[in-house]
């Protein structure tokens, strides 16, 4: 699963993803790419389904670039801890997504496989994506 290797700060705040994306909304490496159209946290763990689902499907053919990495920790309090004592340890890192950012990019194959595997990239998902391809 995708963590980061080291952090400067363990812990952070919750922020709001607000607004639309200003970066990364290109396709720049792939002919054919999965964009972002909400906003919300995705973890780790979908990232990585995500990419197991393109790899399975593309099998030896063709190229897959993840445009994302989730570097942002989310602390978790264990069960039946009492008020205070601190805020939790980190449980997982998520990656906060916000509309126009392209997720995933394919090269080397035809369009139709290439909606087919994004499709079920982004079923794994759990933001609401549309699938594009570059203008020549």
């Amino acid at each position: 699963m995708l963590t980061p290797k080291r952090v400067n700060l363990s812990k952070w705040m919750r922020d709001k993803a607000k607004g639309i994306e200003t970066r990364g909304t290109a396709l720049v490496f792939g002919s054919y790419g999965l964009k972002a159209m909400g906003t919300t946290w995705v973890p780790a763990r979908q990232i990585e389904a995500g990419r197991r689902a393109i790899i399975r499907y593309l099998r030896k053919g063709g190229k897959i670039w993840v445009r994302i990495f989730p570097d942002k920790p989310v602390t978790q309090k264990g069960a039946e801890t009492p008020m205070g004592g601190g805020k939790g340890g980190v449980d997982h890192y998520v990656f906060s997504i916000r509309p126009g950012r392209i997720i995933f990019e394919v090269e080397g194959i035809k369009e139709d496989m290439a909606k087919e595997a994004l499709g079920k990239a982004a079923d794994k998902l759990s933001v609401k994506t549309i699938f594009i391809k570059k203008e020549d």
